[in-house]
């Protein structure tokens, strides 16, 4: 008896599991060392609407079959959507032919047995699965509803760059010719608002968003408006702040693009390549030493959580700071050789990361982190890519709020902050109880104690 059919999907577990097994046979069939195939389909809706109009609908299904061939060291891969027995034969020849003109590479090869999922850690069950059965009509409405509580929350908000709902879902199936052998289903469902407060030259904009696996784990559609509309009337009437070096607060949602950069730095990519401002940083103080990140790939729900990366490689949980002192990389099987190091279970990133500080107190929520501040910048938004992960050099432009002993006097826009990521991550000492998930990444506001902010 076959698997049942995932709600919404076209294509059984079975199916994907036999199309796989058919890649892997052709592969060897024609001469292939090894083999990797994954197969996957998704489906989704999204609907956008502007001051109570429906401006969009759209509807998303696409499914693929990704195969890689390895001659020796040599690698080749390509991928088609027709899942027809002709086309899948096709393709993976056509792996092998790019294989066959490829220079060898001594880091290229699928990972080492002893590294890969075992059948009992890869149906390793994460609860990632919820899909939401809505349609445009319903999407539409709860679109509208955050809106009209933005513009519902006072006068002055006077325009809306417009609500949004999304509702996806996937699910695929690996294998590869060393054994491995995976997959499942995911969900990630959204709902944002961007409204605009003020007239005239005094305009501000904002948004807030709800992203979670579980549409019954959503914020209301309400609680998303309303905080989205007191985030821009916040802003209304902000001034430029003469240039000066002070301590500076970065909101929860942006300490963890801090966060994303010390991945970036410690990802195999960039240290192979030497193109990271941490390198040979294994065992090395990079940070202040009551800092520490933890990963967590298997937290029931989270959005990082995978029992296996996309090499088909295991993943743990693990220590990664401690105390400011690097544990461990992010390393993919090819990255860990070029290093003459061992995979860690990254290819296709981090996942479920969370930064602390050993002097976090449970009352440090926002206002008290602003009392720490003192006298300095609050930042709520920050504009640009003035990032160098070379140097760690670090300028952005940014927004948000003076503060002066620990309150907040009058926001602030149209101001750069600028620093070096190696020294901002020495010079933290706090970081909030006001923790927040931005993606896979779990942190409070972070107080950096001295940058430059560069302003009339």
């Amino acid at each position: 008896m076959s698997a049942p059919m995932p709600p919404g999907f076209s294509y059984t577990r079975a199916q994907f599991e036999q199309l796989v097994d058919d890649a892997l046979a052709i592969a060897k069939r024609i001469g292939a060392s090894d083999a990797a195939v994954e197969v996957s389909e998704g489906i989704g809706l999204s609907v956008s609407v502007r001051k109570g109009e429906l401006e969009n609908v759209e509807r998303n299904r696409d499914k693929s079959i990704g195969v890689t061939v390895y001659l020796g060291q040599r690698r080749g891969n390509a991928s088609t959507s027709d899942f027809s027995r002709a086309a899948l034969e096709q393709t993976v020849r056509a792996a092998y032919d790019i294989a066959r003109f490829t220079a060898e590479d001594p880091a290229a090869g699928l990972p080492d047995v002893e590294d890969l999922a075992t059948p009992q850690q890869a149906a390793m069950d994460l609860d990632l699965f919820h899909p939401w059965a809505i349609d445009a009509a319903g999407a539409t409405e709860i679109a509208r509803r955050c809106e009209a509580a933005a513009f519902a929350t006072d006068r002055r908000i006077t325009n809306s760059e417009g609500a949004g709902v999304s509702a996806q879902q996937s699910h695929f199936f690996a294998g590869n010719t060393r054994g491995f052998r995976g997959g499942y289903a995911s969900s990630r469902h959204s709902l944002s608002v961007a409204p605009i407060a003020g007239r005239g030259n005094d305009m501000q904009r904002d948004y807030w968003y709800s992203s979670m696996r579980c549409p019954d784990d959503l914020a209301s559609p309400e609680a998303v408006g309303r905080y989205a509309a007191e985030r821009a009337l916040s802003r209304l009437k902000g001034r430029k702040v003469a240039t000066c070096e002070v301590p500076v607060l970065f909101e929860s949602t942006l300490a963890a693009g801090l966060l994303g950069a010390y991945v970036h730095a410690t990802s195999g990519g960039a240290l192979y390549r030497k193109a990271s401002f941490l390198p040979d940083s294994l065992g090395q103080v990079v940070m202040a030493p009551h800092l520490d990140i933890v990963e967590d790939p298997h937290v029931p729900r989270g959005k990082g959580s995978a029992p296996f990366d996309d090499e088909g490689v295991a993943t743990r949980r693990r220590t990664v700071l401690d105390g400011g002192v690097v544990q461990t990389y992010f390393l993919s099987s090819y990255s860990a050789r070029k290093l003459g190091m061992r995979t860690t279970g990254h290819a296709g990133g981090s996942q479920n990361l969370t930064w602390t500080s050993r002097l976090t107190q449970p009352g440090d929520d926002l206002p008290a982190m602003l009392r720490k501040l003192h006298r300095g910048l609050f930042v709520i938004e920050l504009m640009g890519q003035g990032v160098n992960y070379v140097t760690g050099d670090y300028s952005r432009g940014a927004a948000g709020f003076w503060v002066e002993g620990g309150q907040i006097v009058h926001p602030v826009h149209e101001v750069t902050i600028a620093g070096n990521l190696r020294e901002m991550f020495r010079r933290i000492v706090a970081v909030g109880a006001d923790a927040y998930t931005t993606g896979s990444k779990t942190c409070g506001s972070v107080l950096v104690e001295g940058m430059k902010v560069a302003g009339s």
